[in-house]
């Protein structure tokens, strides 16, 4: 079991191995020590309505209500919504199915009253009996762009209208440089007493970038007492899900779990990597601990949580002890934008 440390945990996520990891931490910490930021760049207006894809995947996850197979969506879906839209002739290549449509009107409506999407999220937590805490990194609107062979491309027509087939040039997240972080985001980087920031194993590119592209997040995470922990979504030189090692490739980079703890120097400083990759070459500064990263059942996601807080709380014990000095991070433009 993990040692009993006081502090909150605040865990950075996108996308499904984000929300799992979110989920094994959710198991192993009381619902008041663990906040989970969430990536908002993959947020667009469709059919005239509010989708927020990952809070909504955190928000299934974290309530026991997601799809066990597909990772994303509620279970036990119905999709009657989109076989009559089908039949109308419309837009059916994002898919709505009808309990995940509630959300989405529901969302909607409230927005529309002037509620901001802190606010949104924060109720629905509470209606779905969620303990943790779901931020959105802003409330303000920030939406990943994705530059490729063919041009700019919206990032939901790029990821699920073209299945992510056009290669990738680089990345731009609109707004970011006006937006203002979640209201509670910067206090908790500042509390002495937090625990752990933790990168959960999201594509750094397009679930993690846009958390950090956000004005003084990733100056807070890189100046905060706190150890900062990444774990890596490459497993093998392959990703659990997704099209992280494609655009790895497209980008120049080799694949494998070294390239993602580059990507991270300067506001890592333990760097979770796959016990089956061997030794991984981390950037100077940069410590390492290896684990079962591949999450294929609760009993992994708890013990990943608790590999992570382990490798945090030995960190905070060691000469490496930050609490009350310079930590020797210095905040780092994204790459690839």
């Amino acid at each position: 079991m993990t040692a009993a440390r006081p502090g909150r945990v605040l865990a950075l996520s996108g996308g499904i191995g984000g929300a799992k990891l979110a989920l094994g931490l959710s198991r192993v910490l009381p619902a008041e020590d663990l906040v989970v930021v969430a990536n908002t760049g993959d947020d667009f207006r469709h059919l005239g309505l509010a989708i927020s894809p990952d809070i909504d995947t955190l928000l299934y996850t974290l309530s026991g209500l997601a799809d066990p197979v597909k990772g994303w969506g509620r279970r036990d879906e119905t999709w009657s919504f989109m076989a009559a839209l089908a039949g109308l002739g419309g837009e059916t290549w994002f898919q709505l199915g009808d309990g995940d449509l509630a959300l989405h009107v529901e969302r909607t409506r409230r927005l529309a009253a002037g509620e901001t999407l802190s606010e949104v999220v924060e109720a629905i937590r509470l209606r779905l009996g969620i303990g943790p805490k779901i931020l959105p990194v802003t409330d303000d609107p920030v939406p990943t762009r994705i530059r490729t062979q063919d041009g700019w491309l919206d990032f939901q027509e790029y990821f699920v209208r073209l299945r992510c087939e056009p290669a990738v040039l680089g990345f731009a997240f609109s707004g970011a440089e006006v937006a203002q972080p979640q209201a509670e985001i910067l206090p908790l980087l500042r509390d002495p007493g937090l625990r752990a920031v933790v990168i959960c194993p999201s594509n750094p590119f397009i679930s993690v970038d846009p958390i950090l592209a956000v004005p003084g997040i990733r100056a807070a995470i890189a100046a905060c007492a706190a150890p900062v922990v990444a774990v890596s979504p490459i497993i093998g030189g392959q990703a659990v899900k997704g099209p992280t090692a494609k655009m790895m490739r497209e980008l120049d980079l080799p694949v494998g779990a070294a390239a993602v703890a580059r990507h991270y120097d300067g506001l890592v400083d333990i760097f979770v990597s796959d016990q089956g990759d061997g030794a991984v070459a981390l950037p100077p500064g940069m410590a390492g601990r290896q684990a079962k990263t591949l999450m294929t059942d609760l009993a992994d996601r708890e013990n990943l949580a608790r590999v992570v807080l382990d490798a945090a709380d030995a960190w905070s014990r060691s000469p490496h002890d930050p609490r009350g000095s310079p930590r020797g991070r210095s905040p780092r433009p994204t790459e690839h934008q």
